[in-house]
């Protein structure tokens, strides 16, 4: 694989792109340089060491046992109990007064649930469960919007065992039918509706409908959460108000310890057979890497930090970043039930003022998006309680990272560009913000314990400069342990490619100084009459260009060229679409990266096709650009959009 753009990456690197970390943060920050030394000393004594900041019932004596790759186990004797590792012992030391969630639901009503108060409904939740039949072991399937019950839901499961498979709301009956097929769920827990965009959207007509399909038999139990207050149809015998039940069972439960590698949840994701994977995450190594990494990579202070994670609970962020991480920490958090446009696009930025949150996490898209709508938005609110920012989920372009620490940040706050995957269970490579000096775009180095490099098309490790895929060479603790019921399906899609090594189906490259910098799914890494050409790159150029709020590409199937690079772009406010726009754009995407990457077609949009997680669905602008027939739509916020792009479709491309 190819490097398309020394040049491009150089000019990122000037020195006045590079931000040292603040001198107050660095002298007080939660992880320093050392570290890194300890790591590599003796990386499983690191590991067994950050075990040893949770609370186990059974200490463990094992630290990895890698017998039999790539199936781990990690901490293998040891005894754990998850929820009392975030809740319980946080009251125990005193803190139950600590807010652990300021919820804010879209229409404006809000609660704070303090520690005391979450360990008591988490318990009350497990008795209800109990209640309903459930045991250590069966899966319980989880559709919930952005309210504290769902937070309470899976530590209700991982107090008794159960390991829950949180299913995204947005999703479609027929997706949560498969999820609950799949891993033989017995209770469905799930609510009317939420709110989003100003209005009830239902959740439970879903489930119905969800039930009635092969493999669902199983199911005994839908546990409802009122929050809309919407009509709902119900099943006797099958369904119960979540305030029929639950307020009524006793707060007391002693939760029970489980081996560390006892599944902890099944988080399905998506696949290239178009069957989800069932991701299953265990529960010791998992804890250990999602706690320590929150504490290490966002410099936690528990005592005076507000966090605040904008992902959805249905995503692996939602997972690590909302639910394990920050509350085996102690951390108070935002929970946000809405868009951030609703009822105004200053949504988040007023309940950062209101809450004074000091540390947000949230995705480029959400970035670009905010890019769009203007600085004037944010410049109205008061952040000057920020002090950290980080960003997950797709590379970031230099320029959303430079808006984000420039007008968010006030240009004063770190930025932490995480990666990391539904399998990796944990965040893997990140600046750490005490340590590390940043560059615009680049996730730069694999945190201390994790072994990542690049590598290419033999297996060889690319020297700086250089591209290639990249793997991990060495097995972390929050790893995935395989997808449910089907190992053969864990090793074919992970390890088959390269030996021993773990490919996580992503393009870097690495830079003169050795930094690596993501280039999205190798599959959004397109071969133009030879040469790699990454979309990240593409986009960021054509968003450089001061006409360009945001843009998606693709590659879409040539006959000459292998594939020809399809751009969807969206304007910014006073830009239009005037006659020799597109080659304007094309020819400032040569100026950046050379004439090999220019674009063969700009189709300026009004909006992107985006799950409600934010990502851009560039499968269905792929469909678009070839001219197939669309495919499933239904993750999509607004399903509308694809049909706006067709119709706007040119009858012929520029040919030179």
């Amino acid at each position: 694989m190819g490097v398309s753009s020394n040049e491009s990456l150089a000019n990122l690197l000037k020195e006045e792109r590079r931000f040292a970390p603040p001198a107050e943060l660095a002298a007080a920050a939660n992880v320093t340089a050392e570290d890194y030394k300890k790591a590599a000393a003796d990386r499983l004594e690191f590991w067994a060491a950050k075990a040893r900041r949770l609370t186990w019932d059974i200490a463990p004596t094992e630290t990895l046992d890698w017998s039999n790759p790539p199936f781990a186990k990690w901490f293998a004797d040891g005894k754990l109990n998850v929820a009392y590792n975030c809740v319980d012992r946080h009251v125990e030391a005193g803190h139950g007064d600590r807010v652990a969630l300021h919820f804010e639901g879209e229409p404006g009503d809000s609660r704070t649930v303090t520690y005391a108060e979450l360990r008591d409904e988490v318990s009350r939740a497990a008795n209800a469960l109990t209640e309903l039949g459930v045991k250590a072991g069966d899966r319980v399937a989880i559709y919930l919007p952005m309210i504290p019950e769902a937070v309470i839901a899976m530590l209700a499961c991982a107090r008794i065992g159960a390991p829950h498979s949180v299913v995204f709301g947005g999703f479609s009956a027929d997706a949560l039918a498969t999820r609950i097929a799949d891993a033989d769920a017995r209770v469905v827990i799930t609510a009317d509706g939420g709110y989003r965009r100003g209005k009830p959207s239902a959740l439970k007509p879903a489930v119905d409908e969800a039930l009635t399909r092969p493999g669902t038999e199983e199911v005994r139990s839908v546990l409802v959460v009122r929050r809309t207050g919407q009509e709902t149809a119900w099943t006797e015998g099958r369904d119960v108000w979540w305030h029929d039940v639950v307020p009524r069972q006793s707060e007391q439960h002693t939760p029970q310890a489980f081996d560390a590698e006892h599944p902890l949840f099944i988080l399905y994701t998506s696949g290239t057979t178009g069957k989800p994977k069932g991701i299953l995450h265990t529960t010791g190594g998992y804890l250990t890497q999602a706690s320590y990494t929150h504490h290490a990579v966002f410099d936690l202070k528990p005592e005076t930090d507000v966090y605040w994670c904008t992902a959805d609970i249905g995503w692996v962020t939602g997972h690590s970043y909302i639910v394990y991480g920050p509350l085996s920490n102690g951390a108070t958090q935002v929970l946000y039930e809405g868009t951030p446009d609703t009822p105004h696009q200053g949504r988040w930025w007023e309940i950062i003022q209101k809450y004074r949150v000091s540390i947000l996490y949230t995705a480029p898209t959400a970035i670009r998006t905010c890019m769009k709508w203007g600085e004037d938005v944010p410049a109205k609110f008061d952040l000057s309680s920020l002090r950290l920012l980080g960003s997950v989920g797709e590379p970031i372009n230099p320029e959303a990272w430079i808006w984000y620490r420039k007008h968010i940040g006030a240009d004063r706050t770190p930025i932490v560009d995480t990666w990391w995957q539904t399998e990796t269970g944990a965040i893997m490579i990140s600046p750490l913000p005490g340590v590390t000096t940043t560059k615009p775009g680049s996730a730069q180095n694999p945190l201390p314990g994790i072994s990542a490099t690049v590598i290419d098309d033999e297996g060889n490790e690319v020297p700086n400069g250089s591209g290639g895929y990249l793997v991990l060479t060495e097995p972390w603790p929050s790893m995935l342990r395989t997808i449910w019921g089907d190992d053969q399906r864990y090793l074919d899609t992970y390890w088959s490619r390269f030996e021993n090594r773990y490919f996580a189906g992503d393009g870097a490259k690495k830079d003169d100084d050795g930094d690596i910098w993501l280039l999205g799914r190798v599959d959004d890494v397109m071969l133009v009459s030879g040469h790699n050409i990454s979309t990240t790159e593409v986009e960021s150029a054509l968003v450089s260009h001061p006409k360009v709020a945001e843009a998606a590409v693709v590659g879409a199937s040539d006959p000459t060229t292998g594939q020809a690079i399809a751009a969807f772009v969206i304007l910014r406010g006073s830009a239009t679409e005037e006659e020799g726009l597109a080659e304007e754009l094309r020819a400032h995407v040569a100026k950046e990266l050379g004439p090999i990457a220019k674009p063969k077609r700009i189709l300026p949009v009004a909006e992107l096709p985006k799950t409600r997680s934010g990502k851009i669905m560039r499968r269905l602008l792929r469909d678009v650009a070839e001219n197939r027939q669309l495919g499933d739509v239904t993750t999509l916020t607004d399903s509308t959009v694809m049909e706006l792009i067709q119709s706007k479709l040119p009858a012929a491309p520029s040919e030179d």
